[in-house]
């Protein structure tokens, strides 16, 4: 395991035991990225390299656009996906990879949550990532369902992992409620378009196991 900083950021890479291993980067909300690996060994997983950045400005790093509070008592998002995504694909990726005995075999980006959604906007403006997950994704974000049919990708990416809590849905609150109806269509999209693709219900509401869904999508990608 190691260590690094930038931009404010901390960022952890948990290293596999073979060179040439895929990496994946992992955008967390609270530092849960040894929980995520050590799940995803227990899993089985093919050897893998996982890059955990924590510290976030979870509401202004993991949005794409400015959008207002989802819920009473919530902070807005305000779109700093941008700039996050650049500090990520210009000093945190070389930084990291520069560090790897060798040249990663793919490159994944995955996130739970708000860091769902970033993980799925990205492949939008870079062209560094060639497979997604999207654990409990935030696609009830407005505009961009939207967004992905009208726009394309930097990339289009061998293949997507989608998960949900199949409870998730079961609110009054109108715009949380759209989430599973927008991630269905969502990844529809991609089906259709030949990307090798999932969308995976977990018992549950947005909160449980959130780790083990994450290590879940992780261990789909590498399985591919």
């Amino acid at each position: 395991m190691k260590s690094f900083t930038a931009g404010g950021k901390t960022i952890t890479a948990f290293s596999a035991a073979e060179p040439e291993s895929p990496i994946i980067y992992l955008n967390t909300f609270s530092n849960e990225g040894q929980k995520v690996f050590e799940a995803a060994r227990a899993l089985g997983c093919p050897p893998f390299t996982l890059v955990a950045v924590s510290d976030l400005n979870w509401n202004h790093d993991m949005a794409p656009w400015n959008s207002p509070p989802a819920f009473k008592n919530a902070e807005p998002c305000t779109g700093g996906a941008d700039d996050y995504l650049r500090l990520l694909t210009e000093q945190i990726i070389p930084m990291v990879e520069n560090e790897l005995p060798c040249t990663p075999k793919w490159r994944g980006i995955a996130g739970y949550s708000l860091a769902g959604l970033f993980a799925l906007y990205s492949i939008y403006q870079t062209d560094r990532f060639s497979r997604v997950a999207s654990m409990s994704g935030s696609l009830w974000f407005p505009g961009i369902k939207e967004y992905v049919a009208s726009h394309e990708p930097k990339r289009w990416p061998d293949c997507i992992y989608f998960s949900l809590g199949d409870r998730e849905s079961r609110t009054r609150n109108p715009m949380l409620k759209t989430v599973g109806q927008n991630t269905e269509e969502i990844q529809g999209f991609y089906q259709a378009r030949g990307i090798d693709t999932v969308f995976q219900l977990n018992p549950g509401n947005h909160y449980d196991h959130a780790a083990e869904r994450t290590a879940a999508g992780i261990c789909w990608l590498l399985n591919r």
